[in-house]
């Protein structure tokens, strides 16, 4: 974990300028559907800022963190206030949103720890709380480029979200919206605190 921290500190601008642009509008609005307008959604691991950026000018209230300082630095510029330098594994608090937003994010948290930083994001959800998280599909983990990566299936993330008593609204597969991407796939689910506990 401690070198994918590093990795995104000495690569904060070139990553910054990759994905600031990345088209998450489709997955944003079916996030959205379930989450009350107007309501309060943590950006949780936030990179660049894109999304946290486009809930505000949506009209929703928006805290945003990630675990590299140099992303946090560069995401508070484009957002024009402060994101905080969290790990999700440090994550602590009390029910305050009606969505989190972990786009690309979790699949760098070691497949042992999900369980535990999904039940730290699930105590921050208020009742009928919605949590959106994307993960690269595939199997196991693995690391590339220096980054650690737990990859996904739909089925294994429909177990993960169960198993921790969310309920599954969606579960679906999408292509990576980056052009030279088109051939990466990702599981995607949304799922919502009804039915949990």
């Amino acid at each position: 974990m401690n070198d994918t921290i590093e990795y995104y500190n000495q690569n904060a601008e070139a990553f910054v300028k990759e994905t600031l642009h990345a088209d998450m509008n489709e997955n944003r609005k079916r996030f959205l559907k379930y989450v009350r307008p107007g309501g309060k959604i943590l950006d949780a691991g936030c990179g660049s800022g894109r999304d946290a950026l486009a809930f505000r000018q949506a009209g929703y209230q928006v805290d945003a963190f990630d675990a590299s300082e140099e992303i946090c630095r560069l995401a508070s510029e484009n957002l024009g206030f402060s994101v905080r330098c969290l790990r999700f594994q440090d994550l602590e608090g009390e029910a305050e949103y009606d969505g989190i937003w972990a786009c690309a994010s979790l699949l760098h948290v070691p497949g042992g720890e999900l369980p535990d930083v999904i039940q730290r994001l699930k105590k921050l959800l208020k009742p009928g709380g919605i949590l959106y998280a994307s993960f690269k599909k595939g199997e196991g983990d693995r690391n590339k480029g220096g980054r650690y990566f737990q990859d996904m299936t739909e089925e294994k993330m429909k177990d993960l979200f169960e198993t921790a008593r969310l309920t599954v609204l969606e579960n679906y597969e999408s292509a990576d919206v980056r052009e030279d991407r088109k051939e990466e796939k990702w599981v995607n689910g949304i799922c919502s605190v009804l039915g949990a506990d």
